[in-house]
C-alpha cells in the first residue's frame, strides 16, 4: 500500500460565517502584484472549511488544509485557530 505524499495547500483566514452544520464559511485576504504595472492590490477569498466540533465562531482567525471532497463545494479542514 503506498503511502498519499501530497502536499497539502495551507492557508489563514477569518471566519465570515458559521450557520451551516458542521462548516464554516472563511475569508482569506491576499496582496498580488500587477504584471506589467507592478501595482500592489488586495484580493480575496471565501472558502468552505469542515468544522468537524463546530468549534470556530465569526471573527475566529483559523488555518486550515487541503483535503479529499467531503461535499460539492468543501475540500478543506479546519485545523487550529
Amino acid at each position: 500500500m503506498e503511502k498519499d505524499n501530497k502536499i497539502k495547500r495551507k492557508f489563514s483566514g477569518t471566519v465570515v460565517s458559521d450557520k451551516m452544520d458542521k462548516t464554516i464559511v472563511v475569508n482569506v485576504d491576499r496582496i498580488k502584484s500587477h504584471p506589467k504595472y507592478h501595482k500592489k492590490y488586495a484580493v480575496s477569498r471565501k472558502y468552505k472549511v469542515h468544522d468537524e466540533k463546530s468549534r470556530f465562531k465569526i471573527g475566529d482567525k483559523v488555518f486550515f488544509i487541503e483535503c479529499r471532497p467531503l461535499s460539492k463545494e468543501k475540500r478543506w479542514r479546519a485545523i487550529y485557530a
